[in-house]
């Protein structure tokens, strides 16, 4: 999957998360006019301990991802000349046919797309990408870093690996430090370009003017570079606890509903339903459907302690973008 689309899904989530803050505060806020002028004042509060930690959280990813991506441009992607996408891989192709530091190309080339970001989701994201931004281009100014080796395909993967975990650890933190992906949610909106072919053509282009201006082996290494990052982004993302939905239709329902929540400990959901068509024809009779979200390391115990019960269950899995509240357990930072 393309990275950009996981910052998509990121930004969506704070837009949401922001949204919700507002109307709250809007709901319980009281209206100055109600106020007396004779009332006193209660004084200022400090913000909640929570809302210190939340914030003190999101510092250290951004920072820990700045690091990372400098990390990974510095001493493996920039001296060998190799490139990612976006506007990463744009600022790099321009710093080495131009000649000028990268740092300058990645803010100025950032700054628009940072503008439309405050105009599309709000001036909180729009700092955080900033600050994230200004980070990076700084530590690629003041702080050394070696040039670990020379293998192409090591730096391919290593390169890709440390600036896509920066990059996740910056989403993590709510900012980015690419501002392709803004652009493209704003044009998906315009076009009838969706914002993984937006993104996609985007790339391309990049890597075909590479092959073009350098040479064939620099695109497919760069290539490779672009998809080590797009698989780390994936898992400093989503975790190595990716949540899955299982749901079990099984004559046995009631038993596994109490070996899923007695035996393994998970919170499940039953609701009726009724059978439709089986192997032994017409089957109008109800039945109780469970339903569970795990992880997909708990995956394989559910389904041996589904076949335990019933070997005929029939058991459907899909994949759950993020999951809060209940028996769920909270996921872990990776």
């Amino acid at each position: 999957m393309l990275p950009q689309l996981f910052i998509l899904e990121r930004l969506r989530r704070l837009k949401a998360s922001q949204a919700a803050a507002g109307a709250g505060a809007t709901a319980t806020a009281p209206s100055p006019a109600a106020i007396p002028d004779s009332h006193p004042q209660t004084p200022a509060t400090h913000p909640p301990e929570s809302w210190l930690r939340a914030q003190g959280r999101n510092l250290l990813y951004l920072v820990a991802g700045v690091f990372s991506a400098a990390l990974g441009l510095e001493a493996f992607i920039l001296p060998n000349g190799l490139f990612d996408g976006g506007v990463t891989g744009i600022s790099l192709l321009a710093a080495r046919l131009i000649h000028l530091p990268l740092s300058v190309f990645l803010v100025v080339l950032n700054l628009p797309f940072i503008w439309l970001g405050y105009k599309q989701l709000g001036r909180g994201f729009a700092l955080r990408a900033l600050a994230a931004i200004l980070g990076l281009a700084l530590v690629l100014v003041v702080v050394p870093f070696p040039v670990i080796t020379q293998d192409k395909m090591l730096i391919a993967v290593f390169g890709g690996f440390f600036l896509g975990a920066g990059i996740g650890l910056a989403m993590r933190g709510g900012g980015v430090l690419d501002g392709t992906e803004i652009l493209a949610v704003y044009l998906s909106r315009k076009a009838s370009l969706s914002v993984g072919d937006f993104v996609l053509v985007l790339n391309i282009l990049i890597f075909i003017v590479v092959a073009v201006v350098l040479s064939v082996q620099t695109a497919l290494y760069s290539i490779l570079t672009y998809l080590a990052a797009s698989k780390t982004i994936e898992f400093v993302v989503n975790g190595i606890e990716e949540y899955t939905g299982v749901t079990i239709i099984s004559e046995h329902s009631d038993a596994i509903r109490r070996a899923l929540t007695e035996r393994l400990g998970r919170g499940v959901t039953v609701y009726a339903g009724h059978r439709g068509y089986g192997s032994r024809g017409e089957q109008p009779d109800p039945i109780d459907i469970v339903f569970t979200v795990v992880t997909r390391l708990e995956v394989s115990q559910v389904t041996t302690e589904v076949n335990r019960l019933d070997p005929r269950a029939f058991i459907i899995m899909h994949s759950v973008n993020e999951a809060k509240g209940g028996m769920v357990k909270k996921r872990a930072l990776h």
